[in-house]
């Protein structure tokens, strides 16, 4: 595909099979949904105890990558002030996002509230990245999280062939964090070992990067992760961390990478360990079907996935 953007359909495809079972985190309940099935994603009934949305449909992970994406569908001229503009107009007021977040703020109210919001879940630095965009401030990033959203806003980014530099520009739309800032810079060079051809890029992003002062706690991490390789999954990522946030989210993701021979295996394999499994997946897809190709991606899982033929389409 053009740009590699079969790269952004992994992610695209990953995060909709993943999204019915978003932060379950009480892996045994997670397993009494998915008994018996071998095929445990794109679940017709919604098990997140947080949100329900159609089956198909994105989280709000993946789906600022999506705003990016038609953002570059739209043309390649001041890129950074129109995305701001659509994140207003994907996220912000007057969209199902903002009106759950307000309606989430009311709830909040209510002792013991412990119900599902109808419609999608607006993320910490989307919020605040809305915020900070309206009352013009100069850097429009997150601060309280640290979080993948930047990861996926500048996916597509990365896939036009956009160079490392320009892309922290566009991490630190939605994130100024320095840890998430990072972490995504080491998600991409990982994403571009294996479109290179990298046979495994893990480990020629630790050959690239052992000598590098800021990459140095990454290193170190996947070497500790490397040390649980043979540990279950399910339980290594509980250990690691199950949330959405930095360091746990990625090395959780890496764990998941090396224990698995195929997209397809990865991304069950993430989906089963629970959590915040979708902010991992937008991950593990990519690298997967960057590393294997658009072949590896199932066709049925394409065909249930939403955004998928927008993606396509761009051929």
């Amino acid at each position: 595909m053009k740009n590699n953007l079969h790269v952004l359909l992994g992610a695209t495809v990953a995060d909709a099979a993943a999204r019915p079972l978003h932060w379950v985190y009480d892996q045994k309940k997670l397993l009494t949904y998915i008994k018996g099935k071998k095929d445990f994603t794109f679940l017709k009934k919604n098990k997140s105890p947080f949100y329900h949305i159609k089956t198909g449909k994105v989280s709000g992970y993946n789906d600022v990558g999506q705003v990016m994406f038609r953002t570059l569908v739209e043309g390649h001229e001041n890129i950074e002030e129109r995305f701001k503009i659509n994140v207003i107009k994907n996220f912000g007021s007057g969209s199902a996002y903002w009106k759950n977040f307000k309606l989430r703020a009311k709830y909040r109210k209510v002792k013991d509230w412990r119900g599902i919001i109808k419609g999608p879940w607006i993320h910490q630095n989307i919020v605040e990245t809305i915020q900070n965009i309206k009352t013009k401030r100069k850097l429009t990033g997150g601060k309280k999280v640290n979080e993948s959203d930047g990861y996926c806003a500048a996916l597509p980014y990365f896939l036009y062939g956009y160079n490392f530099n320009s892309l922290k520009k566009i991490i630190s739309i939605v994130t100024v964090s320095k840890i998430s800032l990072k972490y995504a810079l080491a998600k991409f060079h990982l994403i571009d070992l294996a479109l290179k051809g990298a046979k495994d890029p893990i480990n020629e992003f630790i050959k690239k990067f052992k000598k590098n002062t800021y990459f140095k706690n990454i290193v170190e991490d996947i070497n500790k992760v490397k040390k649980l390789k043979n540990n279950p999954h399910s339980q290594t990522v509980k250990k690691l961390g199950m949330a959405c946030s930095y360091p746990g989210t990625f090395n959780s993701s890496i764990h998941s990478i090396i224990n698995s021979t195929s997209y397809s295996d990865a991304i069950l394999r993430t989906i089963k360990a629970g959590g915040c499994n979708c902010s991992r997946v937008n991950f593990v897809g990519a690298y997967f079907s960057a590393l294997k190709g658009f072949s590896s991606i199932p066709k049925s899982w394409i065909k249930k996935t939403d955004q998928a033929r927008k993606i396509l389409d761009q051929k």
